[in-house]
């Protein structure tokens, strides 16, 4: 039986990623382990990130939260969506269309998860560490 995903935390990892994308240049993450209580993303990194990035990581997560975005589907054909998105993490089985899930025009990506239907909704982002090791950083966070 395949676990269920929290919807409130599985688009604050959305959010999570884009803007270490925006602030970091890294890419989407290797992995990620997406629970209720807690979650953590693996990210391709050179480093490990200072204590002043880790809050300011934190503080632009909060603050699309807070501005309420609202969470919408886009479909597409497998063929559009590759031309403008990394479609490795999707599965095999995914059919002939895609579903891109856009975040206001903070992000877009394919996913077939379960979102909020408004950033609002997720509740309060906080990093709670990170640590790094071979070319692998890890965030782990929780929602308040």
């Amino acid at each position: 039986m395949k676990k269920e995903i929290d919807p409130r935390m599985h688009s604050a990892e959305h959010i999570l990623t884009q803007t270490m994308g925006r602030l970091f240049g890294c890419g989407r993450p290797v992995t990620t382990h997406i629970e209720k209580k807690k979650s953590k993303c693996d990210y391709p990194f050179d480093r490990p990130l200072a204590d002043a990035e880790i809050e300011e990581l934190e503080r632009r997560v909060n603050r699309v939260i807070e501005a309420d975005l609202p969470v919408s589907v886009e479909w597409m054909s497998v063929e559009e969506a590759e031309k403008r998105y990394d479609l490795g993490r999707l599965p095999e089985e995914v059919g002939g269309r895609v579903r891109i899930v856009k975040m206001g025009d903070y992000d877009a990506c394919p996913c077939i998860g379960p979102h909020v239907e408004s950033t609002g909704e997720v509740g309060r982002f906080r990093i709670t560490s990170s640590s790094f090791d071979g070319g692998l950083l890890r965030v782990r966070f929780r929602l308040c």
